[in-house]
């Protein structure tokens, strides 16, 4: 059956009206401008190794800081790093940064996470875009197909490894992504941009922006982009080409020089081909369907930032967020509702504490898949405190905090943070914390019912009944914990070198495990069948420890060497009363469904190294090479890659590029699905593009 809505994007209700509130509220709220907190250095793509260093973060301390001073291990991905790597997506990306794990499904889904853990829902990264969380309450993860902004209005990508729940919450264990946007300001003039190419067969995208009166700016864009399909093993196309239509705007306004305020949103909609193994009582018992998921949906973020005095300011932010997503297997919408308000202030003269309260509000409705009991909605209620003291002359800092957390799933939750940075010499930093995270259950986890898979009659001896295997949902089910333990190094020995070493410790508990219940008979279309459940369990705790590094050789004023180099190790460890789901519809290549699996669906080894050349007559070569370790529980062998841009500009505004992307293998696999996700595994191919970028 196939289910396709339609590509002209009018002809979506839906998403007519969110258009139409967009263009509203940009009209309406004219005089609008984004929060100061967003302070970076205007032009990146002239900076040295030592101005990079000093370059503000906001994700680490919800402020601005000096990279170099934070007690955490952070990468930053410019957008200089953007335009020169000639990435088309944002996971793609993130294959820049030490300690992320990221593989592509196909050509429209994406398995990424930080040091382990890694799946189709990767639980245990949470993803902000400006501050605004798109992590999904449903199965707990992101959709990344429907995450994205036009690439050029990126300012830059803060990517913390390691826990930063103490003061973002609850699923941010193992790290925190965050998208930051640029100002209103710094996007004024016309944009247009277009190419072709073998897997990105067509795209189009601009940007206008200019100003309100003499204290307000404003910017809107839109985009589009229609990329080919992936291929089987045995190069037939797969059914996952997709296409995807992208309208948004920001508008900056400053009415006083104590106040800033911002508001942004934008809608989407596209069709995303879609190919799934689903089972039936009735033969043929199972089946392969290929079908258009039609996803649509929009966002719109309000900040209002107030300095109360030098020493003294607040920050309050709303935002609302709807997702809807239909195919064959189900309907599904998803809304947000968050409201977060921040205040910080001077201690005692040179010390400094913040703390925060915050509501959100999520809400699941489906249609074909079922809840066990209860509505799909979550309250959480959560506040925060965190206490920066300098010590030692400020060469020595230390910070305490904890975030607490209301919830509907497992009550209260608190996750404290102890750090600690010292400046030992000039440009020589080391910095240590211990954190405890946790990763709250979904409600796919909590109260879902959905068949996993049938084994046909006769197939487990002659005249056996046929089996129905589906898995349940537990309102018993308990947070994910973590306790972490980091340490890292930064140096610059000499102005054209940098270093950034990062270690990591972690023991987690209470580990989800896939649990068989007692079979028992049910009554079918036709004869008896018997269901053999399987409930979502605690059963299961481990360790993982490694090493990140990043490193950077400026070797001329015109070439410049960016590399790093990641190390991962899991142990993980079932209980002695668990009974594992081993086997039960696995993927082929899948060891079983958790813990040997877990161990070995995560790289232990992972290389990249980017450089970047500026010859004469305004031509730029980039070359970026990748090694990604094999997986040992989908049989996946490691694998090299490359990527090539060759960029020029003839007159100033003007850009032509090349980009040539895995031109080392033909094709290849990089990750198979979760047995739980009914959807086909496929080969990444070799592609190029060519891109025109003008503004004025």
């Amino acid at each position: 059956m196939m289910l396709r809505a339609g590509r002209a994007f009018a002809h979506n209700g839906e998403a007519k009206a969110a258009f139409h509130l967009l263009l509203v509220c940009l009209v309406c709220l004219q005089p609008l401008s984004l929060m100061a907190s967003e302070d970076v250095t205007d032009d990146l793509t002239a900076l040295s190794l030592e101005e990079l260093m000093e370059i503000k973060v906001f994700s680490v301390a919800k402020k601005p800081q000096k990279l170099s001073e934070t007690a955490a291990a952070i990468f930053v991905i410019t957008a200089e790093d953007l335009r020169r790597s000639g990435v088309t997506s944002i996971p793609e990306a993130l294959r820049m940064v030490p300690g992320l794990q990221v593989s592509r499904l196909n050509s429209n889904r994406w398995a990424v996470t930080s040091r382990g853990f890694n799946g189709r829902y990767s639980n245990k990264l949470l993803v902000l875009i400006d501050g605004r969380s798109v992590y999904t309450p449903l199965f707990s993860g992101v959709f990344w197909e429907t995450r994205d902004t036009l690439l050029e209005d990126i300012d830059r990508i803060e990517v913390i490894r390691g826990p930063g729940a103490s003061l973002w919450g609850a699923n941010a264990v193992n790290g925190v992504i965050n998208i930051i946007t640029k100002t209103a300001k710094d996007t004024q003039g016309t944009l247009l941009n277009g190419g072709v190419g073998t897997e990105e067969q067509g795209f189009v995208s601009f940007r206008h922006g200019g100003k309100m009166g003499d204290k307000g700016h404003w910017r809107f864009y839109g985009k589009y982009f229609n990329r080919d399909s992936t291929v089987f093993p045995s190069g037939e196309d797969g059914f996952d080409d997709w296409d995807m239509f992208r309208a948004g705007f920001r508008a900056d306004f400053e009415p006083s020089g104590k106040d800033t305020l911002t508001l942004s949103g934008d809608i989407h909609n596209g069709d995303v081909g879609s190919q799934f193994d689903l089972t039936s009582l009735v033969p043929p018992y199972s089946q392969t369907v290929k079908v258009d998921t039609l996803v649509s949906g929009g966002y719109l973020l309000g900040r209002w930032a107030h300095e109360v005095s030098e020493s003294s300011d607040t920050v309050f932010q709303f935002f609302y967020d709807r997702t809807y997503r239909s195919n064959i297997v189900a309907d599904t919408v998803e809304e947000t509702i968050d409201l977060d308000f921040q205040h910080r202030f001077r201690l005692l003269g040179r010390h400094e504490v913040s703390w925060g309260i915050g509501y959100r509000y999520n809400r699941v409705g489906l249609d074909r898949l079922t809840f066990q009991e209860g509505k799909p909605e979550d309250h959480i209620l959560s506040g925060f405190v965190q206490g920066e003291f300098g010590l030692l002359r400020d060469q020595l800092g230390l910070v305490l905090g904890s975030k607490f957390e209301q919830n509907e799933f497992t009550g209260f939750e608190v996750q404290p943070t102890a750090k600690m940075i010292w400046e030992v010499a000039e440009r020589n930093t080391i910095w240590t914390s211990v954190s405890r995270a946790v990763r709250t259950p979904s409600f796919a986890e909590t109260g879902i019912r959905q068949d996993a898979g049938v084994i046909e009659p006769g197939e487990i001896f002659p005249l056996s009944p046929l089996v129905l295997v589906s898995f349940l949902g537990n309102r018993d089910f308990k947070s994910e914990e973590l306790t972490a333990f980091e340490f890292g190094f930064r140096t610059q020995p000499v102005d054209r070198i940098s270093l950034d070493l990062a270690g990591f410790y972690n023991i987690y508990d209470n580990l989800r495990t896939v649990e068989f219940m007692a079979p028992y008979v049910a009554e079918g279309p036709g004869l008896p069948y018997i269901v053999i459940p399987l409930q979502a369990g605690n059963k299961m705790d481990g360790e993982t420890y490694g090493v990140e590094l990043a490193a950077s050789l400026s070797l001329f004023d015109w070439w410049v060497l960016k590399g790093s180099y990641t190390f991962l190790q899991m142990q993980l460890h079932l209980d002695e009363d668990s009974t594992d789901a081993e086997g039960v519809g696995m993927a082929p290549g899948r060891a079983n469904l958790t813990a040997e699996s877990a161990e070995g669906d995560s790289p232990h080894h992972q290389v990249s190294v980017r450089s970047s050349m500026d010859l004469p007559h305004s031509l730029e070569v980039d070359l970026w090479l990748r090694y990604v370790d094999g997986l040992p529980s989908q049989a996946i062998p490691g694998y090299a890659s490359m990527d090539v841009r060759l960029g020029w500009s003839p007159v100033e505004g003007l850009e032509l590029s090349v980009v040539g992307q895995n031109l080392l293998d033909p094709q290849r696999t990089e990750y198979i699905p979760e047995a739980y996700v009914p959807t086909s595994a496929l080969e990444v191919q070799r592609g190029v593009y060519g891109k025109v970028t003008w503004q004025f």
